[in-house]
């Protein structure tokens, strides 16, 4: 066996394993392909999601079909006004028995996390993800602990003109790789879906029995590592980069997307292009992922918030203006 036909061939076990995980969550999460996609692009660049979408449209059944699919484990944070940073990292305790300290581990120990709501809780409690979302660790009490590979943060959030909710900081935002938009179904998704549903062959208790099979933690490890090996021409990196910058120098954005959003693109680039049974990174790979990646880093001028346009309409009119490489 050559070495190309070996690697053609791991790259196809790959692809399996991510058609698998495509597969099943579809058909537990109907007419939701786009919002399915975009999250596993994160979860094969180690990244975190920000869903926004009005209650009801399944978000929590996506986290806990993704955890049921690897076999991880899952944890589920309902944010509110009252809510307190401990509340989800943990703390010590003082063990009058033994006459020392125990620590308690908050609900953030886990492999897929869902922040329910981000948005019900103030600026101090959504900032306590922080450290966690970055590190991939928790400090009580002046010791760091780590979390346990593969970790990762799907928070929803309704949308902001709704009552009681509070903007996620800047800082916050930045460390999502993703912001992705669930909307309703098509008609005839949401016809089989309430189908299913009434008719008791979809919902949360028979979610395992539905599945064809389960990955193991491992396996998606496997996926992040061989992401990370999808190689990347010269000419689509600095392309990457030229759409970051352009968000800087266009007049209908008053503040332009960081240096983060460049790794996470080039980043996200790579998965889609593992999820589509390439070994590299094409343009159109950028393209695909560029809206979600970079909606959320940038900050309209006033003026253009007035005149109608939303994020996604002026990144769409950056992606005509910056030329793609052809080669």
């Amino acid at each position: 066996m050559t070495m190309e036909t070996e690697d053609l061939q791991a790259t196809n076990e790959l692809t399996e394993k991510v058609d698998f995980l495509r597969r099943n969550i579809q058909s537990m999460l109907i007419g939701q392909d786009d919002v399915i996609d975009q999250v596993l692009v994160a979860l094969l660049c180690r990244g975190h999601v920000l869903l926004e979408g009005v209650p009801g449209l399944g978000k929590t059944l996506l986290v806990r079909a993704l955890a049921t699919c690897f076999d991880g484990q899952f944890r589920r944070i309902q944010f509110t006004p009252d809510l307190m940073p401990a509340d989800m990292t943990g703390h010590s305790i003082y063990d009058m028995k033994e006459g020392r300290f125990h620590v308690r581990r908050g609900p953030v120990f886990t492999n897929l996390l869902l922040a329910d709501e981000i948005n019900r809780s103030p600026a101090k409690t959504q900032a306590a993800l922080l450290e966690v979302m970055q590190e991939h660790q928790v400090t009580i009490e002046g010791t760091a602990y780590a979390l346990a590979p593969p970790f990762m943060v799907l928070a929803t959030q309704n949308p902001i003109e709704q009552e009681g909710t509070y903007p996620l900081p800047e800082a916050e935002l930045d460390r999502f790789l993703m912001k992705v938009f669930i909307d309703y179904p098509a008609f005839e998704d949401e016809t089989r879906l309430v189908r299913q549903v009434t008719g008791g062959e979809l919902n949360m208790a028979t979610l395992r029995e539905r599945l064809s099979g389960t990955l193991a933690p491992e396996d998606v490890l496997e996926l992040q590592r061989a992401t990370e090996r999808v190689t990347l021409d010269e000419q689509v990196l600095n392309y990457a980069v030229s759409l970051v910058q352009a968000t800087r120098n266009a007049g209908s954005i008053l503040k332009g997307a960081g240096p983060r959003a460049s790794i996470g693109l080039v980043s996200a680039a790579k998965a889609w292009a593992l999820m589509n049974g390439r070994d590299f990174v094409l343009p159109d790979d950028i393209k695909q992922v560029a809206l979600p990646v970079m909606r959320h880093r940038i900050l309209l001028a006033p003026e253009s918030e007035i005149e109608g346009f939303t994020p996604d309409r002026v990144l769409q009119q950056l992606l005509q203006t910056v030329d793609a490489p052809r080669t």
